[in-house]
């Protein structure tokens, strides 16, 4: 059974950092590109960040400077490190692999359950 599961999430203050993980079974995950998305009530998901297999990275324009991806095949593991967190980070974080180098959330097409941040105090 392919799987991806998060964890990671929680109550920040604005300023800390977060450190994300999303664990693959059931498939290799070196062969695909990972992506790390957000969703908040009542907006589409929007894509954070990607990594393709080569180890290609792209930010959206909103976490660049603050957000790392980063990815340990050995581990089967995909990580987010988030610094400097804002409210406006808030959001359930989904990570997905897929086949293509982009943040267009339609042709990922496996999605771990979400986990909530949240940036607040």
């Amino acid at each position: 059974q392919e799987q991806l599961v998060e964890s990671g999430g929680g109550l920040v203050q604005p300023g800390g950092s977060l450190r994300l993980s999303c664990t693959a079974s059931g498939f290799i995950l070196d062969y695909y590109t990972i992506g790390w998305f957000r969703q908040v009530p009542g907006k589409e998901r929007e894509g954070v960040s990607y990594m393709t297999k080569g180890g290609y990275t792209d930010y959206a324009d909103s976490v660049k400077g603050r957000f790392t991806i980063s990815r340990d095949n050995a581990k089967s593991t995909m990580y987010l490190q988030m610094n400097s967190l804002k409210p406006d980070d808030t959001g359930v974080y989904y990570c997905a692999t897929g086949s293509y180098a982009t943040m267009e959330k339609r042709v990922y097409d496996r999605w771990g359950q979400g986990t909530q941040v949240t940036v607040s105090g």
